[in-house]
């Protein structure tokens, strides 16, 4: 698998390279060179396969020769251990569940492959590989559990203080051995702009092997492409045949990897990408102008970013084609009060407790089956359990929940985190200090 820039076509880099790179030093995001068809009879029978042998076939058609097959069927069977069940609420539409891996999210799909990826090609290097990462939420908990352990890895996670929930900022800080997290006093927008800047820092490299645990590393990108596919093959056999996916979007890498799996030949009627009030890409949608903004702080917190990274990859994928593009995606945006409405409804209407990205889902979904009618599968993605977000549901309601195995273990844990201001050069000394 060779790989370009987003900024630059002519460059050419191994997968491994990406990985260990994560960002181009032209700031651009790495994309395959060629997207890969899987075999067309491997999709009319894929029913049949589970979603460990879904995603071992999705990864050695993208990756080829790069990790030698028994390798990669390790790395997929190790890393995607845990269910992405659908489940239908009406009969026209259904909710892809994908919070039942170990940090209760769907960052554990591409936190955990990355990071056995990244041990695999790290085998024969001497240097510590040090992992940064930014997180508004999710993120931060799926990489701190995906590496913890992982020999030769150290990871360091940026998230916004007083911006994440409180079991979200539990669990990226309350591991230790070769995870630290660091508090920033300002926004998710702010800490991805400091692990940006430290990958343009040529004293920093110099220093350190540092490498991302973003969306923005190809690594994280190419395992969320495997739940869409195991999710028609779950819709196949109940006899769907077209499928309109709704995702709540915030960094866009979500939604980025199932138009993936569409250029790589799975059967999508069409995607919906729902956002809270950080609307940047519903606007360009609507105006044609691309504006980003400030990000604004919500119920939806994971989904707070006002200038998602991966939309370039996004419009890489058409080839710029925004005709192209917008046939195959609509965006919706949604306010706090209206994500409280759309949990209400959703618990009243179908007896189920959403957290508020899942719940912006499917008021997406809703918003675009009600200008589009039709014969279709409408699947909204639910990306969080709704344990994470105590201060977002009722109280009364919270109670009705079903702890997920290891939340009760999570209170009473030892806060591990240091804390620093919006400032590259005393983020760069605490790196340097703590080596």
């Amino acid at each position: 698998m060779k790989l370009y820039s987003t900024n630059n076509k002519t460059l050419e880099v191994s997968f491994k390279d990406a990985v260990f790179n994560s960002l181009p030093a032209d700031k651009g995001l790495y994309m395959p060179e060629e997207i890969p068809q899987l075999d067309p009879l491997f999709i009319k029978n894929i029913q049949q396969y589970s979603l460990q042998e879904i995603a071992f076939e999705v990864a050695s058609t993208l990756l080829g020769n790069d990790i030698p097959k028994d390798d990669l069927k390790q790395i997929v069977n190790d890393a995607i251990n845990f269910d992405a069940p659908v489940k239908f609420l009406t009969d026209s539409t259904a909710v892809l569940e994908l919070f039942h891996g170990p940090s209760y999210a769907f960052k554990d799909f591409g936190a955990r492959f990355m990071s056995r990826v990244m041990g695999y090609f790290s085998k024969t290097d001497d240097k510590l590989l040090d992992v940064l990462v930014a997180t508004s939420g999710d993120t931060g908990g799926a990489v701190a559990l995906g590496f913890l352990g992982v020999e030769g890895t150290r990871v360091t996670i940026l998230y916004p203080k007083g911006k994440v929930s409180e079991v979200q900022e539990l669990q990226l800080t309350t591991n230790g051995q070769n995870i630290r997290a660091i508090e920033v006093e300002g926004t998710f927008d702010d800490c991805q702009a400091l692990v940006k800047q430290a990958f343009s820092d040529a004293e920093l490299n110099a220093i350190l092997r540092l490498t991302s645990a973003n969306s923005i590393n190809i690594a994280r990108l190419i395992p969320q492409t495997f739940y869409y596919f195991y999710a028609y093959a779950q819709l196949k056999p109940q006899g769907v045949n077209e499928v309109v996916f709704t995702v709540p979007s915030g960094n866009f890498g979500n939604i980025g990897a199932g138009l993936l799996a569409y250029k790589m030949g799975l059967p999508v009627k069409h995607f919906v990408a729902a956002t809270n009030v950080n609307d940047t890409v519903p606007r360009f949608l609507s105006s044609g102008k691309y504006e980003p903004l400030p990000s604004v702080q919500t119920l939806s917190n994971a989904m707070d970013v006002g200038n998602p990274s991966n939309w370039v990859r996004i419009q890489d994928l058409f080839g710029g084609n925004v005709a192209e593009l917008k046939n195959m995606l609509s965006s919706y945006t949604f306010t706090d009060e209206e994500t409280k409405e759309g949990m209400q409804k959703l618990l009243e209407e179908s007896n189920y407790i959403a957290c508020p990205h899942t719940a912006i889902a499917w008021l997406g979904a809703r918003a675009y089956a009600n200008e589009h009618p039709g014969q279709y599968a409408s699947v909204f993605l639910s990306t969080a359990h709704p344990c994470k977000f105590p201060d977002a549901i009722a109280a009364d309601v919270f109670e009705k929940i079903v702890l997920p195995v290891g939340a009760e273990t999570l209170q009473g844990k030892e806060k591990l985190a240091e804390s620093l201001k919006v400032d590259f050069e005393a983020f760069k000394k605490y790196l340097i200090n703590h080596n």
